[in-house]
């Protein structure tokens, strides 16, 4: 069989499903979850960070995008 076919009728069924769905099973309201507020509150607690890990995440990150960039787009000969 084509390869395009298969694939276009596995997307075709996912779509049909999840249309027909008509109600979501595992989404409960947030009353149900928590009896009260403060338990949710008190689970996570905001740590403050320096500024110069903030920094140094944020050049790294930027220079990992610029490597890929460089890598995929300059790099090859055309």
């Amino acid at each position: 069989m084509n390869k395009t076919l298969i694939v276009g009728s596995m997307a075709g069924m996912g779509l049909l499903l999840g249309i027909n769905s008509s109600q979501v099973m595992a989404q409960m309201p947030h009353e149900k979850m928590y009896s009260s507020g403060t338990e949710l509150k008190n689970k996570f607690q905001k740590v403050e960070q320096p500024l110069w890990i903030k920094s140094a995440i944020t050049v790294g990150g930027l220079g990992l995008i610029g490597l890929e960039l460089w890598w995929f787009l300059l790099s090859k000969p055309r």
